[in-house]
Order: structure tokens, then sequence, then C-alpha cells
């Protein structure tokens, strides 16, 4: 199928773009110029590669012909390379979308409660529910997880935007860095579906290598965010205190 080779192909191009720049945040000095580049090349790349992975799985799903023929387990195919496939891609929209968001409205979250924004986490929830009862259905725990795991983050995001007391300063940094580290996780993923089953298709159903980002991601959020709360408490301790405009690891708050 030509269309279905171009989605790939081009899922791969933007796919790398993301996968790559995804890592220029973390290691650059947040706030910083660079900070803000890499990160703007990560959005757009995960953007272009969560679009064409629900291109994609829909054409899995209803397209004229199987792909991958040599996977006999057609419901487990469909699931991991169909229900899964597209949850992912809008979960890494989803992810892109809150974590810029969150920036923009820093100084007023209420923005967030707009349909625009409820919109795009509706459609998180929905799709998560449904990849996490269709693997309960082919008894696949690992689409269970990652509904679950996704539609956890999108209510601690709910969390965050419909709150009715003021959070502290700052708290919006916290929201923008898990997001983007989610967004890493579903992109990283959802790419490892496309090409695992290309070099190594033996160990496409293998839970240990599909759960890798989750693990990587996950233990990076908990790395930063204690950092985050070590840094303040030394400054308090040591009678200094960091810049009105700097907090959380140093991320320079510009709007």
């Amino acid at each position: 199928m030509a269309l279905f080779e171009a989605l790939v192909v081009a899922h791969v191009i933007t796919g790398a773009v993301g996968l790559t720049a995804f890592w220029g945040p973390i290691v650059t000095r947040k706030g910083a110029a660079n900070h803000r580049k890499w990160g703007k090349a990560a959005c757009y790349g995960f953007l272009g590669a969560g679009s064409l992975a629900i291109a994609m799985a829909l054409l899995s799903l209803y397209g004229p012909e199987h792909r991958h023929p040599e996977v006999t387990d057609r419901a487990l195919f469909d699931g991991l390379f169909g229900w899964m496939m597209l949850y992912l891609g809008v979960l890494t929209i989803g992810f892109v979308d809150y974590g810029l968001a969150v920036v923009k409205h820093s100084r007023k979250r209420q923005m967030l409660r707009a349909a625009r924004y409820q919109g795009v986490i509706a459609a998180v929830v929905i799709s998560g529910g449904y990849c996490g009862f269709y693997g309960f259905g082919v008894g696949h725990p690992l689409m269970v997880l990652v509904a679950f795991i996704g539609i956890a983050a999108m209510l601690i995001q709910q969390r965050y935007i419909w709150r009715s007391t003021d959070f502290p300063r700052g708290t919006h940094i916290g929201e923008h860095f898990r997001a983007l580290i989610g967004m890493g996780i579903s992109a990283y993923t959802a790419f490892l579906s496309v090409g695992l089953i290309r070099m190594v298709p033996e160990h496409v159903f293998n839970p240990a290598i599909w759960a890798g980002p989750s693990v990587i991601g996950v233990s990076l959020i908990l790395y930063f965010t204690v950092k985050g709360k070590q840094r303040p408490a030394s400054a308090k301790a040591s009678g200094l205190h960091p810049h009105p405009q700097q907090v959380g690891d140093g991320l320079v708050e510009r709007q």
C-alpha cells in the first residue's frame, strides 16, 4: 500500500526530529534560548509524528489489506498497531498541547477550561479508555497499563486546571515539564511499534521492550522533581533567595 508506506516514511522523519530534539530541553539551561529552540523542534516533530501515527492506525484497522501478514494473532495486532497506536498518537498530541498551553496561560490558567483544550483532553481519555478496554478483552496487560497511565495524567492535569484556589507561583513549570516528558514517553512507545516489527519481529509483543520508555520517562520525572525540591531548600538554608523570575531548577519564566 503506497499510502501506508508514505505515511511510514513521513512518520520516521518527523519522529526522528522529535526523538532527537527531545533531549535538548532536558540537558540545556531551562528557560534559555537553546532550551526553547530545542523544545519547539521536539514539539513540532512529535505533533507531526502523532498525527501520522493516528493515520497509520486507522489504515491498519480499516485499510483494504492486512498489514504484516506474518503476524497471525490479528486481534492482538489490531490492538497494538490499531487502537493502541491511535491512542498513543492522540496522547502525544495531548501532552504537547497541554505542555505548551500551561506556559502560554501561566498567569490565567482558567483559559485551559475552554472547549479547545478540554476537547483534546477528552479525546485522550476516550481513546485511552477504549485502548484499555480492548487490551483487557484480548488479555494484553500492556494496553491496559498505558491506558491507565495516560488517563491518570489527564486527571492530574484537570486538577491543575479546575482547582478553585491558586497554586504556588511556578507550579505551571512542573506541569509543563511533566507534560513534555509524557510527550516523550508516548512518542517513543509509539515510534517503537513502527520500527520494532521491521527489525526484530519476534519481539514485537515483548512487554519489556514496550515498557522501556515509560520506565525511563517516569524515572526522569522523579529525578527532576526531587532535584527541584532540594534546590529551594538548599537556597533557604544558606540564606539565599532565587531571583523572582527564577523558579524550579532554574527555569526562567517568560511570558
